[in-house]
């Protein structure tokens, strides 16, 4: 299974939905979403919709930027957030601190 499958239910469950629940959320039968999160190859419109209904967002992320939004997103301290952040702003406060940026 894929990671974003992997994704897709993880989030559902840390939702405590069901399968027959995406039905109301996303208009999708049971039977379809089980083939989407298993096996399924989703359209961009249809993985939004999904994303949607598991109040998930998706993103883009450059490459070169991937391993500093993992750390942010397992709350793991970032390379040097000491010093970017003396004197300002936890990274409790501010979680995506000059991440993104250049």
């Amino acid at each position: 299974m894929s990671e974003i499958h992997n994704q897709l239910k993880k989030r559902r469950k840390e939702l405590r939905l069901k399968q027959e629940d995406m039905q109301l959320r996303v208009g999708m039968v049971r039977q379809q979403y089980q083939r989407l999160e298993s096996k399924g190859n989703p359209r961009l419109d249809t993985l939004e919709l999904v994303a949607k209904g598991l109040k998930m967002e998706l993103m883009l992320i450059p490459q070169e930027k991937l391993s500093l939004v993992r750390h942010v997103l397992d709350g793991q301290e970032l390379p040097g957030e000491k010093e970017y952040f003396s004197g300002q702003q936890s990274l409790s406060d501010d979680p995506w601190g000059g991440v993104l940026e250049e």
